[in-house]
């Protein structure tokens, strides 16, 4: 199984050097679980400064509003409320790390240079028996020369489809995080041992990496503090009035937001 290692400055710059060495060096493997074929590797992917403009890629499956929605989830656990009751979700990333991040403020606190600040996602007993288990396994903070790195391991990554909100929404993660510590924001680390792209996606990789190598970054961007930040807070009132809604609709068994 190949090992990749992508290193770049922006999180935008990661993701399309990722794009590119997945669509070249990847291997082509079956997936038995989906019935399809995928290019597969292993990759590390380290983000130099994650705050670093631009911050969002075009590139990406949706746009602000469902970007919005995505960092609310992973970030304030917005949909925590479909965890359970069998026609709904087994997690969300939210409840597997929110009520771990007291233990991380004080385990930093105690020692600012410790080892020992890791969130565990996996749930062994309900990730076993689930046909969709986590694919996020663990998120580990360090303090080095007073700034906040963050260390991420996914044991499966969706690269075209999954990565880049995965990893705004981490960053954003890590951003408050530093915030809380009184820390600056230092490198993030991205490590998916099985960093794919699936036959169905194919094409669309195609297209993607075709962009990335005719187009300048600054066309295939957005700024994110000037210019796109604005764009997702204004979604913010119809997210929550959408999630309203599915909280009124979930006894009659709907399960994904209402367009």
């Amino acid at each position: 199984m190949k090992e990749i290692f992508v290193k770049a400055d922006t999180l935008p710059q990661a993701y399309h050097k990722a794009l590119l060495e997945l669509d070249s060096n990847a291997e082509l493997v079956d997936c038995p679980d989906y019935a399809q074929q995928q290019k597969e590797c292993s990759m590390t992917v380290v983000i130099e400064h994650p705050l670093q403009e631009p911050r969002v890629s075009r590139l990406i499956i949706g746009g602000h509003r469902e970007l919005q929605q995505y960092e609310m989830e992973v970030l304030d656990g917005i949909l925590d409320f479909k965890i359970g009751d069998g026609t709904c979700w087994e997690y969300t990333y939210h409840a597997r790390y929110a009520w771990q991040m007291p233990f991380i403020y004080k385990e930093l606190a105690r020692n600012p240079l410790s080892r020992r600040a890791i969130i565990n996602i996996r749930d062994f007993e309900v990730d076993t028996a689930n046909n969709d288990p986590a694919c996020m396994q663990s998120i580990q903070f360090f303090i080095r020369d007073n700034k906040l790195h963050l260390k991420v391991l996914f044991r499966s990554n969706d690269l075209p489809e999954a990565f880049f909100f995965n990893a705004f929404a981490l960053i954003r993660l890590q951003e408050r995080a530093a915030a809380e510590l009184g820390v600056e924001v230092g490198t993030y680390a991205h490590r998916s041992n099985s960093m794919h792209c699936y036959e169905k996606d194919f094409k669309l990789l195609d297209q993607f990496v075709k962009g990335i190598r005719s187009q300048p970054e600054d066309e295939l961007t957005h700024n994110y503090s000037e210019f796109y930040k604005e764009l997702m807070e204004e979604e913010i009132p119809a997210i929550m009035h959408q999630v309203n809604l599915l909280k009124e609709n979930m006894s009659e068994g709907a399960g994904v937001l209402p367009q």
